[in-house]
């Protein structure tokens, strides 16, 4: 019994440094130019806040959450941005980057020549993807800290939850890579992005969708993520948190399984 635990602690701590190890490449490979468009990405959220949040607010004022608390629509929105900016920019690094990698450049042929494995190649893909949303959410709520949008506490507390949806977009997105057959299918993933972002409680309360409506937003990963953010840097957190999270987590690990089965069927063909 314990020489099996001690096999199996062995096998995922390999696992976690060949992953790590694909991560570190990806960080290396990095130019001065890419660092450049990586820090521009931050500001799209910021000027959403500003356009959306900020100036739409002052005309609605403020905003009565399910549980009766009132905040500011500023604060109503920004946690949502921090959600979608971990749903597009997961997506965006697991997507397009892993197709021309996996299909274009053949990056991953190369690796598979040493020990790393198909399934660690997506682990440090998704690993790459959630740190760089980390620092992306991280800055986003050390401004909304500034602006009185919520508390410093509330700001850390809200970087992991941000991580988790990052997994979870993350892992969806490598699947999806598995699964395109061209560049003309990202048509198709980029409407049903902007979709999610514009229907997911990210502007209004769910409240305000008709039955029917509400329960398919219910039911999509980024009105979990933006439940969850929202909750944490409003301190409305609640048992339902643990079901935004849970959620997330086992949309996370489902989708990775597929896709790493999917990888290794690709590359071993």
């Amino acid at each position: 019994m314990m020489a099996s635990l001690l096999g199996t602690v062995d096998r995922l701590t390999e696992t976690g440094r060949q992953s790590a190890r694909v991560a570190e490449r990806n960080i290396d490979t990095l130019s001065a130019g890419s660092w450049i468009i990586l820090l521009t990405g931050f500001f799209e959220p910021l000027f959403y806040l500003l356009a959306i949040g900020v100036a739409l607010g002052t005309q609605i004022g403020n905003i009565t959450l399910a549980d009766g608390h009132l905040i500011s629509y500023a604060a109503f929105v920004a946690p949502a941005m921090v959600a979608s900016y971990a749903m597009s920019s997961a997506l965006a690094d697991t997507t397009f980057i892993f197709v021309g990698r996996l299909r274009y450049l053949r990056v991953y042929d190369a690796i598979l020549n040493t020990p790393v494995r198909p399934v660690e190649i997506a682990l440090g893909e998704l690993g790459w993807a959630t740190v760089r949303v980390c620092l992306y959410a991280a800055a986003f709520l050390a401004i909304m800290t500034v602006m009185g949008h919520t508390t410093p506490q509330r700001a850390l507390a809200a970087v992991p939850a941000a991580a988790v949806a990052a997994l979870a977009f993350g892992s969806i997105g490598i699947l999806a890579a598995t699964l395109v057959r061209g560049w003309q299918e990202f048509d198709a993933m980029a409407l049903v992005q902007f979709a999610l972002f514009m229907f997911s409680g990210t502007f209004v309360p769910v409240d305000a969708y008709p039955a029917a409506l509400r329960w398919l937003v219910e039911a999509t990963p980024l009105y979990h993520a933006v439940s969850l953010v929202r909750a944490v840097t409003t301190a409305t957190a609640g048992w339902s948190q643990w079901v935004n999270a849970g959620y997330l987590i086992v949309l996370a690990a489902a989708a990775l399984a597929v896709a790493a089965r999917r990888i290794e069927h690709m590359l071993r063909a």
